[in-house]
């Protein structure tokens, strides 16, 4: 019989190895054909946002407000947030599990030493009258094993781990777009609240000022007395309205604190004011063909999709029989000064062939369900897909509306400042009534505060729309 040498035994599995990787290769989705984000009969895209091809970001997209104090707010955050910490260490551990799954895929080579007090049992192997001695036994060894990998479980693994951590790489990206958005709309939320705020008290000023106006119109008889009852009670009506606002700018510096980690106590927040926070004069927006290969989200489920894939491979591999390659060497000795001679060495070489016989199903039920995962997998994929796509035609719709809006409450607020001055030059001079000046004043103050949550409400859907279309939160360069 023709004997076969082994390291031809080993080459031969090796090209085998090489040639042979079970389970479905990962194809990556086709990006979506649609040119823009519009349905029909939406508004027109507002004149800031440019629609690009190109893959082309705003580079730390919140300098585009020109706001120093945001600036630091966010750099401050993106160094200091705990959630961000968490998100690194994510991605530090998946890093790791895809460095094991590597790990695994070379020879593994292990020691052993021992050294053992025994007392030999000489009546269990049938010697009778015969004392048992007690002896010292003394071990040193190696091993090395290697699996073949003939059918690409392994290769498989790797792949899918490598997947795992591009995902959760993807994810941290998010977590710091997200991150930067929540401080410039909570910046932003604080200079609005303190305009309106500003705004309230000045409307309580002007009651007061009413009052005076109403009682000096009592005294000279222009006036019923009932008409300070009145006034009284639109003043305690106004009042009422500055303790929420008080709560809410508080809040609103709280939370800022805390996605800047801090507690409320350890920091104090600056003085923002929405004059301070420029609109941007271009937002570039890349087309939904470029948005899948850039929002973080979206790659984020694509890489889930990747390892969904690989697991299949995985599952299928263990179908079939697996080879390796193990080695060992070793000494023992009953004496520690012989233990290193050559009549104490032992030593083994050669290949070992183990596959699954019956499982009860097991298996081929791991398969199907790595197949389902698969199918979930895209599923989730083209959902997140739709809903960035959603948000998107979202945003640009309420960009679009906040632009209209703002210019609307410039020209209501104009208006109604016009209308007051004119009003109270009216009855200053007999020509009014005390009811008009009121009145007047109320359309004035309702329009001022319109015009501060329309300038605010543009500056977080700009804001938003930014971190929904994956604009980069990195330094030129990073």
């Amino acid at each position: 019989m023709k004997r076969i040498r082994f390291p031809a035994m080993l080459v031969g599995a090796a090209m085998t190895s090489a040639c042979i990787t079970v389970g479905p290769d990962y194809e990556r989705p086709a990006p979506p054909p649609d040119a823009n984000y519009a349905m029909a009969g939406d508004a027109p895209a507002p004149t800031l946002v440019a629609l690009t091809p190109s893959n082309e970001v705003a580079r730390e997209w919140w300098r585009s407000f020109a706001s120093t104090d945001i600036d630091r707010l966010v750099e401050q955050a993106l160094r200091q947030n705990r959630t961000l910490a968490a998100a690194d260490a994510a991605l530090a551990r998946a890093q790791a599990v895809l460095s094991a799954a590597r790990g695994g895929a070379v020879p593994q080579i292990d020691y052993g030493a021992g050294a053992e007090r025994e007392r030999v049992n000489t009546a269990a192997f049938g010697i009778e009258g015969f004392p048992s001695p007690t002896i010292s036994l003394y071990s040193v060894g190696a091993s090395a094993a290697f699996d073949l990998d003939v059918f690409g479980g392994q290769r498989r693994r790797i792949e899918s781990a490598a997947a795992r951590a591009e995902a959760q790489a993807r994810r941290t990206d998010a977590a710091y777009l997200s991150l930067s958005g929540q401080v410039v709309t909570r910046a932003v939320d604080i200079g609005s609240l303190q305009a309106q705020l500003s705004a309230a008290e000045g409307i309580v000023a002007d009651d007061r000022r009413v009052i005076e106006m109403i009682r000096r119109s009592i005294a000279a008889g222009g006036a019923p007395a009932s008409a300070e009852t009145a006034a009284r009670a639109q003043l305690a009506e106004d009042e009422a309205r500055l303790p929420p606002l008080r709560i809410q700018l508080a809040q609103a510096r709280h939370a800022l604190a805390a996605l800047l980690g801090h507690a409320p106590s350890e920091w104090a927040a600056p003085e923002l004011t929405l004059e301070a926070m420029d609109i941007p004069e271009r937002i570039p927006v890349s087309l939904p063909s470029e948005l899948v290969r850039a929002r973080p989200d979206i790659l984020a489920a694509e890489a889930d999709l990747h390892a969904a894939t690989a697991d299949i491979g995985v599952a299928t591999a263990a179908l079939y029989p697996r080879i390796s390659l193990g080695a060992a060497f070793s000494v023992a000795s009953l004496e520690p000064e012989t233990l290193f001679n050559y009549e104490s060495a032992g030593w083994s070489l050669g290949p070992s062939l183990t596959g699954p016989l019956f499982h009860g199903g097991a298996l081929r039920a791991q398969r199907r369900g790595a197949q389902a995962s698969q199918v979930e997998a895209m599923a989730r994929y083209e959902q997140t897909v739709l809903n960035a796509f959603v948000q998107v035609s979202d945003l640009l719709q309420a960009v679009a509306q906040d632009q209209e809006l703002v210019q609307a409450q410039i020209r209501a607020a104009a208006a109604a400042a016009e209308n007051a001055r004119l009003a109270e030059l009216a009855y200053d001079n007999g020509a009014g009534t005390l009811l008009q000046v009121i009145d007047a004043q109320r359309q004035s103050q309702r329009a001022r505060l319109g015009l501060i949550q329309a300038n605010a409400q543009l500056r977080r859907d700009i804001a938003a729309l930014f971190v929904a279309t994956a604009s980069d939160w990195r330094a030129e360069g990073g």
